[in-house]
């Protein structure tokens, strides 16, 4: 008796939760999807009663090999290398700062306070104070000035040099590229762990891909009538500086917490053994930092796939060489009353999130589930 009265008393408990969170969460998300589907934004989108008629994957279409939306495919090529390079820049400050402090330094409390602080401000904060550092004309530029040397010319956010340029035609093949190079690692890490019964499904994938790549790639046709450039564009380099700069701080603390929790033991055993301290970090440490580092990489990859308030304050919605699919979202929504389109663009958005965030969970779930 008492255990159902438990039971209920639970139930009773959690279920606003659930009605909030079904209403304001996965009805909001499947109503998105909904519109992306849908003409929304054609004819008179404000209207009291808006015709909206149901288009399929002609909105997804338009994003992808529409002649009108080559900025959306710019916008996912920035996102790629914003993503690339602030995970990676934020991991390996973070690292060297967390390595710096273990050593237990004079002010080692100060430095991690002042390491942590810029994680404490917002992204409109961050934003507005880089814009200031990284004018064209002033801030970091100028710095050459007070030794009497010539200021720098780099143009920041300003640029619109591109860099690693590619033709979006050759997308399916650079892809195909990519896929065949994790199988064939994952075949070759099989084979050299001695479990080739484990090789033999990566194996067949990759030949599968390569013959795709070599043979099944020249039937696909060209999704546009025309060549379509796009790269890395400079200007989002100063965008990263400032992301590496807030986030690298959050990093190091994991980091530091990690290194902090290796035993002694450990350590002076790797000594005892010939390893010197690089050597130690290097096969001792960095191995038992795995899953911390990859719970940074999932942490700091969906923060860079929705980045909106940071760009937004240091670039604006307007200008296309440091532009994001969320800053495009919010152009074509709230300021074009595109609504399909703009839902399409938080579709995609969401899918990339979904892509980098429920592995891991499914890791962590599997995880736990060993334990």
């Amino acid at each position: 008796m008492k255990n159902r009265r438990d039971r209920l008393i639970a139930v009773l408990v959690i279920t606003p939760s659930v009605i909030l969170l079904g209403i304001f969460v996965y009805w909001f998300i499947w109503r998105t999807f909904y519109i992306s589907m849908t003409d929304w934004g054609k004819e008179a989108p404000l209207a009291v009663r808006p015709v909206i008629r149901f288009v399929g994957l002609q909105n997804y279409k338009e994003l992808f090999s529409g002649i009108l939306n080559g900025r959306f495919r710019q916008d996912l090529v920035n996102t790629f290398f914003f993503t690339v390079l602030f995970v990676s820049g934020s991991l390996g400050l973070g690292l060297l700062l967390a390595i710096l402090l273990d050593r237990e330094p004079r002010g080692e409390g100060f430095f991690r306070t002042l390491f942590l602080f810029p994680m404490s401000l917002s992204f409109i904060i961050t934003g507005t104070i880089w814009r200031w550092l990284l004018a064209p004309r002033g801030g970091i530029n100028v710095l050459p000035k007070l030794f009497g040397l010539p200021p720098f010319k780099f143009e920041w956010t300003s640029s619109r040099t591109q860099i690693f340029s590619f033709n979006w035609q050759d997308l399916p093949r650079l892809t195909a590229l990519v896929v065949a190079a994790v199988l064939a690692y994952l075949t070759w890490r099989a084979v050299r762990k001695g479990r080739p019964q484990r090789a033999i499904v990566p194996g067949l994938c990759t030949a599968g891909v390569v013959a795709w790549y070599v043979w099944g790639s020249q039937l696909v046709p060209p999704a546009l009538p025309y060549p379509e450039i796009h790269g890395f564009n400079l200007a989002i380099v100063g965008i990263i500086i400032a992301a590496i700069w807030q986030f690298s701080g959050y990093t190091m603390a994991l980091y530091l917490a990690g290194l902090r929790g290796i035993p002694t033991e450990v350590r002076e055993a790797a000594r005892i053994d010939g390893c010197n301290e690089l050597q130690l970090y290097r096969r001792v440490a960095l191995p038992m930092l795995k899953p911390i580092t990859l719970s940074a990489v999932i942490i700091l990859g969906h923060i860079s796939l929705k980045t909106f308030d940071l760009v937004f304050a240091m670039t604006g919605p307007d200008h296309a060489s440091t532009d994001m699919p969320s800053v495009l979202m919010f152009v074509k929504t709230f300021r074009g009353n595109q609504f399909a389109e703009g839902a399409g663009i938080a579709v995609v958005l969401f899918i990339l999130v979904a892509m980098v965030v429920i592995p891991y969970l499914a890791w962590s779930l599997r995880e736990r589930s060993s334990l």
